[in-house]
């Protein structure tokens, strides 16, 4: 596909920068509602629910306001499809497999280094989000906080003869979503809410037939477990996977990825909170690395914001 059909050069601005940081914390808090939602129901048909509820509200919202998907002439209905694969179903079965042979230190890894493969990806295939030397500098900084914060688990072996599969499993749970930013922002004109309803219903209909496969027919939750997946479905899935299209079409997906640094630091901030987990003194060092690394590899779009040149 030609890039005369993408979008305009990337945009940011201050509301980009609210919408990721919402994104950050939604996403971040994602974790404990997994937790109070697993005691009542298998993984795979959790995601299945979770994936399928935001795939049916969505789909809801956009068909009742017209259900408008290409804006013009041009209709790549097979990159839809990948980025519908890639965005969710494919990336949620690798990391399954993946995690049950590696740490979930590994694992928050490999999804932090979603940023630094987004990077040379959008070089070649974004107009407008060329790599320079800076900004490699500033995400390179923001995963080492992401290190940091995750400590020792990052490296520590699990002794799984099938880890080194289980670490590239992970790996390429990143690269898909990698790949699904890239494709989504390079999509000729269209409809917002449909870029986020068609792919979530691609997904579901993929996860769903393998929880099938794997776990059975779907279970019955009891009433509490349904509170959770319906949460699960409303927010950080339908409602922040709208964000993330937004994000993406306007301010692409080199800023977009900004995210995968805040995700486990919201995780560690509320599991503090809320959990009553351990502090420690890594969560300042990760995020003066992590805001560090912000500052550095986006010192053009703040200088913007803030009134100045870029």
């Amino acid at each position: 596909m030609s890039t005369s059909s993408t979008p305009a050069t990337p945009e940011i601005t201050g509301l980009s920068w609210l919408m990721v940081g919402a994104l950050g914390l939604v996403w971040g808090a994602t974790f404990l509602i997994i937790e109070l939602a697993l005691p009542g129901i298998t993984p795979a048909w959790l995601a299945a629910y979770r994936i399928a509820f935001a795939a049916l509200l969505t789909s809801a919202v956009w068909l009742a306001l017209g259900g408008r998907f290409f804006r013009g002439p041009e209709r790549p209905w097979g990159n839809v499809v990948v980025i519908g694969i890639c965005n969710s179903a494919l990336p949620f079965l690798l990391l399954s497999w993946g995690q049950l042979r590696v740490t979930s230190g590994f694992a928050g890894v490999s999804m932090a280094a979603v940023a630094l493969m987004v990077l040379p990806l959008a070089h070649f295939f974004v107009p407008g989000e060329r790599m320079s030397l800076r900004r490699l500098i500033g995400f390179l900084v923001g995963f080492l906080g992401v290190v940091v914060l995750i400590g020792p688990s990052a490296l520590k072996s699990t002794g799984d003869p099938l880890e080194p599969f289980g670490r590239l499993a992970c790996l390429g749970a990143a690269a898909c979503y990698a790949t699904a930013s890239v494709l989504m922002r390079r999509l000729p004109p269209v409809d917002p809410i449909g870029l986020a309803a068609v792919p979530l219903l691609i997904g579901a209909v993929a996860i769903v037939s393998v929880a099938w496969g794997l776990e059975g027919p779907p279970p019955l939750p009891a009433q509490e477990t349904l509170f959770w997946l319906a949460l699960l479905g409303l927010v950080p899935t339908a409602g922040a996977n709208l964000l993330r299209v937004l994000v993406i079409r306007s301010a692409g997906p080199v800023f977009m990825s900004l995210t995968n640094y805040q995700v486990p630091v919201w995780s560690v901030v509320l599991g503090i909170a809320i959990l009553d987990e351990p502090f420690h003194s890594s969560l300042l060092a990760a995020l003066a690395l992590i805001l560090a690394g912000v500052f550095v590899s986006q010192w053009g779009a703040l200088k913007r914001l803030f009134g100045g040149r870029g």
